[in-house]
């Protein structure tokens, strides 16, 4: 069995007298696709953040490739190989799509020419590589979301943090994206992901985890946690419950 690429031990975070993660444990196996799902305000940006360095624990430890990271910052993480996107999609509007991609592969390389080149290769990896050279702010939804793994690909992750970059796409869109996430998965990228889309999650994770209220409410394969009773009653809802049920 794979061993933990990241490890969560009693990981707290409050603001002032607001709990938003309270306690929560939980282990991503290297080489998988890992979801991290419930309803809105549940914790689960700020559980990113707190993996990724943006914000420090009030408690607990934070395990990476067997060493304790717990608060380190965003830039130590990124050399470390923790990259993440972020929900709301805010590309370097007077760059280049080609330029906001070098800003993430700057990380590793230090001359121009090489920086370059590993952002057209990232670009041929997410579809943006016939849009290199289109200014970052006329692309659509779909393009900027694609645009967003890019600039966190470049940055070389080990372990790839997805805040629901699936989020305002249509289903055709998304079925088009679901093939890089698991081609990212592929090459060696562990992935966790937060998302609301979960037909997208049954068909990519292999396993889950439930957040409500900043605690952790349930884990599993994902047909097990989408038929859990506290699960279906805390987020998904009867009637999603049932049409993941119908989900081959």
């Amino acid at each position: 069995m794979a061993k933990p690429l990241l490890d969560l031990r009693g990981v707290a975070r409050r603001f002032g007298g607001l709990i938003a993660v309270s306690g929560v444990s939980m282990s991503v196996r290297e080489g998988s696709i890992t979801a991290l799902i419930g309803p809105n305000g549940a914790g689960k940006t700020t559980m990113f953040s707190l993996i990724s360095g943006f914000l420090k624990p009030s408690e607990g430890q934070i395990y990476y490739d067997g060493r304790e990271v717990t608060g380190e910052p965003a830039y130590k993480l990124a050399r470390r190989g923790i990259g993440r996107t972020f929900q709301i999609v805010q590309p370097f509007a007077g760059l280049t799509v080609r330029e906001n991609i070098c800003v993430g592969s700057y990380l590793r390389c230090r001359q121009r020419a090489a920086a370059n080149a590993a952002a057209e290769k990232v670009a041929r990896e997410v579809g943006l590589e016939t849009l290199l050279d289109a200014p970052a702010d006329t692309l659509t939804v779909a393009g900027r979301k694609r645009l967003e793994l890019a600039k966190a690909l470049a940055t070389e992750p080990k372990l790839l943090l997805l805040d629901e970059v699936l989020a305002g796409l249509n289903p055709s869109e998304i079925r088009d994206i679901i093939p890089v996430i698991r081609g990212l998965r592929d090459r060696g990228i562990t992935i966790l992901m937060i998302e609301h889309v979960m037909q997208a999650v049954m068909s990519l994770a292999e396993h889950v985890f439930v957040l409500a209220e900043g605690r952790l409410i349930a884990e599993g394969a994902p047909a097990e946690v989408a038929g859990s009773p506290i699960v279906i009653e805390a987020y998904l809802g009867h009637g999603a419950a049932k049409r993941l049920a119908r989900t081959p």
